[in-house]
């Protein structure tokens, strides 16, 4: 009995992981509104499956983002260790975050979204996301370099709406964008 529940487990999580990959893929070329069914193609599983795994599309959005959002939050802390200024510590977690938004296809729209049923992926991003920019953003004021006005929150959501692509706005756009804000963040006289 025990060797075939050991066996669904497995089969459950390969499944599981099958169905995250398959997502990720369609989201980079979809957007995180990709159908369910395609999904479930790519994973070569029902469709059934993916909502027994993932009850919500919020689910499913927050499962795939969750290892991204660990690799951001493992990079703040690595770069806080690194001894280079705290301005280009952020500067660099910034385009690291901003590269995860762009090829992201739709999380930017999902992180600006109202919607309740994305709040698993908001909750993400404040419990996860806010307190690594906000490490290196206290260390970049205190330091002079970056307005003392500015909150992580605020920096992270005017990030995430520079970060919506369209048809005549592109990731090279949003890198350039996101750059000029960072530029117009900066104190007027850094500190020595």
């Amino acid at each position: 009995m025990s060797d075939t529940l050991g066996v669904r487990q497995e089969g459950a999580r390969r499944s599981r992981e099958a169905i995250l990959s398959a997502a990720a893929a369609a989201f980079v070329e979809q957007g995180v509104q990709a159908p369910v069914r395609d999904i479930a193609g790519r994973a070569a599983v029902g469709v059934g499956t993916v909502y027994r795994h993932f009850p919500t599309r919020a689910d499913l959005v927050t499962a795939v983002y969750r290892h991204q959002v660990d690799d951001c939050t493992a990079l703040a802390a690595h770069l806080r260790e690194q001894r280079i200024p705290a301005v280009d510590a952020l500067d660099r977690w910034v385009a690291a975050f901003v590269d995860f938004l762009v090829t992201k296809h739709g999380l930017s729209v999902a992180l600006g979204s109202a919607d309740p049923s994305l709040t698993s992926l908001h909750a993400l991003i404040q419990d996860e996301l806010v307190p690594a920019c906000a490490t290196l953003l206290t260390a970049s004021q205190q330091a002079g370099e970056i307005d003392r006005q500015l909150t992580p929150y605020t920096l992270l959501r005017a990030i995430g709406n520079l970060c919506i692509l369209g048809q005549d706005y592109d990731r090279d756009d949003a890198k350039r964008m996101v750059t000029r804000l960072l530029a117009g963040c900066r104190s007027a006289t850094p500190r020595s």
